[in-house]
C-alpha cells in the first residue's frame, strides 16, 4: 500500500511516526518476553544430543554460507551515505546470523497443526530450535554490541556486562522471584494481579539495562522469560494474561512500521533478483542439508530426517525482528532489508508444504507401526512372538470387552463412571484370618481376581491460535495428564471399582477430534471406544457458559457436533468397536431441566438464601436394558455388549428380536443372498453361537431365531433370570414405530432406579441406510448420524439413555 501516492502522509503523518514507534517497540519488549517464556529448557536438558547436533549443524552450515553471500552484497549494495561504518565482519555476522536462526514460536504452531509434537521429528525439532534460538539471540546480541560501541573494547565490555546481567538475572534475582511466586500462590493458582505487575516491572527494567549498555533492550526482555518458571503452569497462565492484548495490538503495530520500512520498488534490477534467489537459496540449502545429515547421524531415516531439516528452515517473525534490528542499527539498507524480507516471507511459507510433502500421514503411521513390530518395511503384516492360530481364533471368540477407550468430557462424567462401573468387575473378595496368626497379626486378605478390564481415557483440549494452548502442547502433555482434574477424577473412580486404567490429555484442533480419539483408541488396541454425546451439542467440553448460552432442544441440532460424531465413527469403522452414548438421567442423576422450577411467589432474597436440598443415595441401583435385534455386524456387537453388561448384578435385558415375513424387506434380500452361494455368508466366530454373518443387504430371519435360540440355551446360569429373549414380527413400514412403543414400554418402569438403557446397532439395512454416508450436499442430521431408531427414541422422549454401537476393526469379522 506504501506503493500508493499520499498513502504514507495521509495515514502515517510523520509526527505520529515517534509515537507509533515507542509504542511498537514496547509490544516488541513483552513478545520478546513472551516468546522466551514459551522456551522450556527442560525440553532441551532432556533432548541435549539431539540438540546439540541438529541444532549446531542447522546453524553452522547457513552461518557460513550467509558469510559467503555476505562478501557479494557488502560490495554490490554498499551505501556511502551510511552515517554509521559498518566493518564487513559486521555484516558478515548479522547476515550468517540472520540465516541461521530459526523462529521458535512459528515452529511450535506448525508441529502442533500436523500433529508432529509426540514424534520423533517433532521432539528433535523444538530441542533443537531452542538451542537455535537461544544460540541466534547470543549472536545477535554481539552484532549489536560490536555496532553500538566505537571499538573492540567498549564492545566487549558490553558483552561482559551482559553476561553479568544474565548471571545476576539467574542467580539473584530468580530464587526471590519464585519464592514470592510461592508465597502468593501464583505457581499453583495463577499469577495474582500483583505478580504481573511485577513480572512486567522486571521485563522493563531488564530492558533498560540493555539498552543502556549497548545491547538491543529486547534481549533484556528475553533474559526475563527465561527466567520464569514453568511449575504449576505458571508461564502458561502469565501467557494467558498479556497475550490477547499484544498479539491484537501492538504487535501488528511493530509489523506495520516494519512495512513503511520495506519498499519491494527497491527490488528493481536484474542483479537484485539475483541476489535474492541466491538468499533464499542459501537460507533453504544450509537448513536442510545441515539438519538433514545431523538428524541423520542420530539415526532417524531418511524422511524424518529431510523433514527436520525443512522445518528447520523456518525463519517466521522472529526472523521479521532480527532484520528490523539490522535496519535500525544501519547494519541493513533499505535496499537489502527488503531482500531478506523476502526470503523470510518464502522460507515460513515454504515449510509446511515441504514438510507435508516429505513427511504425509500415510508415511508416519508407517513408521510408527513398523517401530512397533507389527509391520516388516514392506508393510508385510509380522506375527508377534509366541503368537500362532489358535491364540488368533481365541482373540475373536472372546465376547469381553478387555480395553475399553473413553472420550473423557467434563459434562459427561457421572454417566461415563456409572457405565465403566457396569462394565467392570463386581468386587466379591473376602477377608479371611490365616490359620495359626498371632491375635494381634492383622487380617490377611486373599482374594481371586481376573484379568481386570483396561480402561484408557482421553480428554481432548481444544487447539487455538492462542500461544498458551500451544505451550500446554510443548510443555509434554504428559505433564498436564497427570494434573488435569478430570482425568484425575476418572483415574480415582476407576482404581476403586478394581479397574486398570490409563488417562491423558491431547490438545488438537476441533476438526481433528476425531483422529486424535481413534488414534489414541489404535494406540492401546481398544476392544470398544465410548464417545459421549455432548450435554449441550458442543465439540468442546471447556465452555463453561454452555448451559446458559445453549438451549437444550440444540443438543441435537448442532451442525458442528453432529459433523463430529459422524466423522468418529466413520474413522473408527477401521479401529474398533464404537459406542455412542447418549445420557438421560443414567446413574440416578437429576438433571436441571428436569427439576420443579421455583414458585414465582418466592423473591428475590428468598431465591439468593434457597438451599439445594441433599439428595439421598439412589437406593435402587438396578439398569434395564432394552435391546431390538433386527441382525447385522453392529446388532451382533450390540449384542455382545448387552451380555457383558447383564452379568453385573443390577442389570437386567429385554433381548426381542425385531423379524420382517421372509417375503419382504430385508429377509427376502438375505434369502436371495444365500441362495447365490454359501460363499456370501459366512460362519460367524462369535462365541455366542452358530450365527450367519450378512452381506449387508440384511440376515435371514430363520438364522437368527436359531442363533438366539442357541444363545438363549446357552446362557449361564447367574445370567438366565435376568436376560429375557423374545421376538416380534413387523413390516418395514412400521419397524420404526413398533421399536420405538416396545422401547417405551420396556424402560423408564422404574423411575427412581439408577437409569434405563437402550442399545442399538447404528446400521440396519434397508431400514436407514442413509446413516452409511452424509448427503451430497454435506449436511447432516440425527438420523444420517446415529440411525433412524436412535433419531425416532429421541423425538419421542423415551425414558432412558441410548447407547448406539457401531461394529469398526475386528468386530465386523465376527
Amino acid at each position: 500500500m506504501m506503493r500508493i501516492p499520499g498513502f504514507r502522509d495521509a495515514i502515517f503523518p510523520p509526527l505520529s511516526i515517534p509515537v507509533f514507534s515507542n509504542v511498537a517497540n514496547l509490544g516488541l519488549l513483552i513478545f520478546l518476553f513472551l516468546v522466551a517464556l514459551e522456551v522450556d529448557m527442560r525440553m532441551l536438558t532432556h533432548n541435549w544430543k539431539a540438540a546439540l547436533s541438529v541444532g549446531l549443524a542447522g546453524m553452522i552450515l547457513p552461518f557460513g554460507l550467509g558469510f559467503a553471500v555476505a562478501w557479494g552484497l557488502y560490495h554490490q549494495f554498499h551505501d556511502p551515505t551510511n552515517p554509521v561504518v559498518i566493518s564487513f565482519g559486521v555484516f558478515g555476522l548479522f547476515i550468517g546470523t540472520a540465516l541461521a536462526i530459526t523462529a521458535f514460536p512459528v515452529l511450535c504452531r506448525i508441529l502442533t497443526e500436523l500433529n508432529l509434537l509426540r514424534s520423533d521429528v517433532g521432539v528433535t525439532v523444538l530441542a533443537a530450535g531452542i538451542g537455535n534460538d537461544v544460540t541466534g539471540w547470543v549472536l545477535l546480541a554481539l552484532c549489536v554490541a560490536l555496532v553500538n560501541n566505537s571499538n573492540g573494547l567498549a564492545a566487549l565490555w558490553a558483552l561482559l556486562a551482559g553476561i553479568g546481567w544474565t548471571l545476576f538475572l539467574i542467580f539473584g534475582v530468580r530464587p526471590p522471584f519464585i519464592w514470592i511466586l510461592k508465597r502468593t500462590g501464583s505457581i499453583k493458582n495463577g499469577p495474582t494481579q500483583g505478580m504481573v505487575a511485577l513480572t512486567l516491572l522486571m521485563v522493563l527494567a531488564s530492558s533498560f539495562f540493555t539498552g543502556i549498555i549497548g545491547i538491543h533492550p529486547i534481549f533484556g526482555a528475553f533474559l526475563v522469560g527465561l527466567i520464569c518458571p514453568h511449575d504449576g503452569g505458571f508461564a502458561i497462565k502469565m501467557t494467558e494474561k498479556i497475550e490477547d492484548l499484544i498479539s491484537v495490538l501492538f504487535l501488528p503495530l511493530y509489523f506495520a512500521l516494519s512495512g513503511l520500512s520495506t519498499d519491494l520498488g527497491l527490488l528493481n534490477e536484474g542483479i537484485t533478483w539475483a541476489y535474492v534467489i541466491a538468499i533464499i537459496a542459501c537460507a533453504f540449502a544450509g537448513k536442510i542439508i545441515g539438519g538433514t545429515l545431523a538428524a541423520r547421524a542420530n539415526k532417524l531415516l531418511w524422511r524424518e530426517s529431510i523433514t527436520i531439516g525443512c522445518l528447520m528452515s523456518c525463519k517466521g517473525l522472529v526472523e521479521l525482528i532480527v532484520l528490523n534490528i539490522g535496519l535500525q542499527a544501519h547494519i541493513l539498507s533499505q535496499q537489502t532489508f527488503t531482500m531478506f524480507v523476502v526470503m523470510a516471507l518464502v522460507t515460513t511459507v515454504a515449510t509446511t508444504p515441504l514438510t507435508k510433502a516429505f513427511y504425509p500421514p500415510w508415511y508416519q503411521k508407517k513408521v510408527e507401526r513398523w517401530r512397533r513390530g507389527e509391520i516388516d518395511w514392506d508393510e508385510n503384516p509380522l506375527e508377534p512372538p509366541g503368537s500362532s492360530e489358535g491364540d488368533h481364533i481365541s482373540k475373536l471368540n472372546t465376547s469381553q470387552v478387555r480395553r475399553l477407550m473413553v472420550h473423557l468430557r467434563l459434562d459427561s462424567l457421572s454417566s461415563v463412571f456409572t457405565f465403566v462401573a457396569l462394565f467392570g468387575p463386581e468386587n466379591h473378595a473376602k477377608a479371611a484370618r490365616l490359620e495359626g496368626a498371632s491375635e494381634g497379626a492383622e487380617d490377611t486378605e486373599v482374594q481371586v481376581r481376573r484379568k481386570p478390564l483396561e480402561v484408557h481415557g482421553l480428554r481432548v483440549i481444544e487447539l487455538t491460535e492462542r500461544t498458551s494452548t500451544v505451550m500446554h502442547v510443548t510443555e509434554f502433555e504428559e505433564v498436564f495428564s497427570l494434573r488435569d482434574p478430570v482425568v484425575n477424577a476418572f483415574r480415582a473412580f476407576s482404581q476403586l471399582h478394581d479397574v486398570a486404567v490409563s488417562g491423558r490429555v491431547a490438545v488438537a484442533q476441533v476438526d481433528a477430534y476425531a483422529d486424535t480419539l481413534m488414534a489414541q483408541a489404535s494406540e492401546v488396541s481398544s476392544d470398544f471406544a465410548l464417545i459421549p454425546w455432548g450435554e449441550y451439542g458442543s465439540v468442546t467440553d471447556d465452555n463453561q457458559s454452555a448451559p446458559f448460552a445453549v438451549d437444550a432442544s440444540d443438543r441435537f441440532r448442532s451442525n458442528a457436533h453432529l459433523d463430529f460424531i459422524h466423522q468418529t465413527l466413520q474413522k473408527a469403522i477401521t479401529t474398533c468397536n464404537t459406542g455412542i452414548f447418549i445420557d438421560n438421567g443414567f446413574g440416578g442423576i437429576i438433571k436441571p431441566a428436569d427439576k420443579p422450577l421455583l414458585s414465582r411467589t418466592k423473591s428475590a432474597m428468598s431465591l439468593r438464601s434457597h438451599r439445594e436440598l441433599a439428595s439421598l443415595p439412589v437406593a435402587d441401583k438396578s439398569h434395564h436394558i432394552f435391546f431390538p435385534f433386527f441382525g447385522g455386524a453392529d446388532d451382533r456387537v450390540a449384542l455382545r455388549i448387552v451380555l457383558q453388561l447383564a452379568k453385573n448384578s443390577h442389570v437386567t435385558a429385554s433381548i426381542v428380536h425385531i423379524r420382517w415375513p421372509a417375503t419382504e424387506g430385508p429377509a427376502a434380500a438375505a434369502a436371495e443372498t444365500e441362495a447365490a452361494g454359501p460363499s456370501k455368508i459366512k460362519r460367524s466366530l462369535s462365541i455366542f453361537g452358530k450365527g450367519k454373518k450378512s452381506d449387508g443387504n440384511g440376515t435371514n430371519a430363520a438364522h437368527e431365531d436359531a442363533f438366539l435360540s442357541s444363545l438363549e440355551s446357552s446362557l449361564p446360569d447367574e445370567l438366565a433370570g435376568r436376560v429375557v429373549f423374545s421376538k416380534t414380527d413387523v413390516t418395514p413400514d412400521t419397524a420404526l414405530v413398533e421399536t420405538v412403543a416396545l422401547a417405551k414400554k420396556t424402560v423408564g418402569q422404574t423411575p427412581k432406579n439408577a437409569g434405563d438403557i437402550v442399545v442399538l446397532g447404528r446400521r440396519h439395512p434397508g431400514l436407514d441406510d442413509s446413516t452409511a454416508e452424509a448427503t451430497s450436499s454435506g449436511s447432516l442430521d440425527l438420523t444420517r448420524t446415529v440411525g433412524a431408531i436412535a433419531d425416532q427414541l429421541v423425538t419421542f422422549g423415551v425414558k432412558a439413555s441410548i447407547l448406539v454401537v457401531q461394529a469398526g476393526g475386528r468386530g465386523l469379522e465376527a
